[in-house]
């Protein structure tokens, strides 16, 4: 297998999860929910999949108005790996 390649990150939802959290310092849990079309359940299970690799980090922010919202934001480890496993893949397809 290629370094750097990432079975955590690899799984679809997971890597789909890293790359819409790589485009900002954080996402609010429902807009992530929304934008991936996924449900709130299959968001939790694939979040603590990626809380327990160290890669993503959960912090609820309380609001003026409502209950506090969950904000959802890539560790420097979590970007770290996701990088190199966007590089590991790049490697392959340019392998083939």
């Amino acid at each position: 297998m290629v370094s750097n390649f990432d079975e955590t990150i690899h799984s679809p939802n997971r890597l789909r999860i890293c790359a819409a959290l790589s485009a900002a310092r954080q996402v609010e849990f429902a807009t992530l929910e929304q934008g991936l079309g996924v449900s709130k359940s299959l968001l939790s299970k694939q979040l603590k999949v990626l809380i327990d690799a160290g890669y993503v980090t959960l912090e609820r922010k309380p609001q003026p108005f409502g209950r506090p919202r969950t904000w959802v934001g890539l560790t420097p480890a979590g970007r770290k790996a996701y990088r190199n496993h966007v590089a590991a893949l790049r490697k392959i397809i340019e392998e083939n």
